[in-house]
């Protein structure tokens, strides 16, 4: 990941750890995803829950690096609503 904006020139990662928090933002984002794909796979197809549930996860998984930029994304823009970096 760049260490800065080539835009605006915003520090990406404050401190150490800092993309901590994007971890419950992705993982909010993956069990909601998933959650929709069981619940699509067992109403049209009637499995068992276990299979459905292995199923979904097979079928999220092309999906788990765009969900961990975005939730990087969603966290930055968390941040700098809160606690804004000041302008040089």
């Amino acid at each position: 990941m760049c260490e800065r904006c080539s835009v605006c020139d915003l520090k990406f990662e404050r401190e150490p750890g800092y993309f901590l928090g994007a971890m419950y933002f992705s993982f909010a984002l993956g069990v909601l995803i998933m959650a929709a794909i069981a619940a699509l796979l067992w109403f049209l197809t009637g499995w068992w829950i276990t299979k459905v549930t292995i199923w979904a996860v097979v079928l999220f998984l092309p999906f788990a690096p765009t969900i961990t930029l975005l939730a990087r994304v969603l966290w930055i823009y968390l941040d700098q609503t809160v606690d804004p970096e000041p302008l040089r």
